[in-house]
């Protein structure tokens, strides 16, 4: 099973209870893979301590173009979607950062003028974290303007046998689609905030235009927040946990250190998140034996 925990707006606290989550149930037996694809800011590492093993680069495929084959004809220009390509007279200029590396322009170049080379637009890390989680995140390079073709290349470590628990970017843009796609249920991080039901209301549409399964936490719940209860009642959202507002759970956090390491109180929160995705028995049966403690 591929889980993916996103939210409408940075600081909700998506990596929070990815990590915890991801921690809790390789405590309980299962194999887990942490996959965090929050490219551009990833912070899983800080709280599952991975041991990297193995880094390469992530790659794509960009257009090189023969200038003496080159007729001008303009046809990869015209069906070039993201506009990477400009055919002028004598010259035809490639702009890399704008190719999503399709290939379409060496295909419907007439001319044969049209080759293709790699482009590095960051790195993939993979390794092993707390309690043998297998761990893989991808690393934007400084100033590359697309993170969809690296979070393709973080996906495609993914385990088989393995819970993966995919940790995707903020926000409802491009690279959240990209890593919504191809999975199998979709957690929604918010708050009981203004601010924090307006961009879950965005990421909702977003998600529900999957198609798949959507459960929400809330994270720092107060339970006084009438607008978001309306609103997850009125979208009959299944809510999998409500995480309490805690100055504990802030300072630990800060420190680098899982809520589950530091905090009993917490972890029968994330073991309802585990119950209610079906990962694992009751709780209470759990901790009898020893496995949530």
């Amino acid at each position: 099973m591929r889980i993916v925990f996103a939210s409408g707006k940075g600081g909700t606290g998506k990596t929070t209870v990815a990590v915890n989550l991801a921690y809790l149930l390789s405590k309980a037996g299962q194999n887990v893979q942490y996959l965090d694809c929050d490219v551009e800011e990833p912070n899983g590492h800080i709280f599952l301590k991975p041991t990297i093993e193995h880094t390469r680069p992530a790659l794509v495929r960009v257009p090189v173009v023969d200038q003496e084959k080159c007729t001008s004809c303009g046809e990869c220009s015209a069906k070039c979607q993201f506009h990477a390509l400009v055919v002028l007279p004598g010259s035809t200029l490639v702009f890399p950062e704008l190719c999503h590396g399709c290939g379409l322009c060496s295909i419907v170049c007439p001319a044969g003028a049209i080759t293709e080379t790699d482009r590095e637009t960051g790195k993939i890390e993979t390794g092993t974290g707390l309690r043998g989680i297998k761990f893989v995140r991808g690393i934007l390079n400084v100033g590359e303007p697309m993170a969809n073709p690296v979070i393709r290349e973080v996906k495609r470590e993914a385990l088989s046998g393995h819970l993966q628990i995919v940790d995707a970017p903020p926000g409802t843009s491009c690279p959240v689609v990209e890593t919504m796609s191809d999975v199998d249920v979709i957690i929604l991080v918010t708050e009981p905030t203004p601010f924090g039901l307006h961009d879950l209301q965005v990421v909702v549409k977003v998600a529900q235009a999957t198609g798949k399964p959507i459960g929400i936490v809330v994270n720092r719940d107060r339970g006084e927040f009438r607008p978001l209860i309306r609103y997850l009642a009125e979208q009959k959202l299944d809510v999998l946990a409500r995480l309490p507002e805690d100055r504990k759970a802030a300072e630990v956090y800060s420190t680098g250190v899982l809520l589950l390491q530091a905090l009993p109180e917490f972890r029968d929160h994330f073991a309802d998140i585990a119950v209610g995705l079906g990962l694992l028995q009751d709780a209470r049966e759990l901790k009898n034996r020893g496995q949530l403690t």
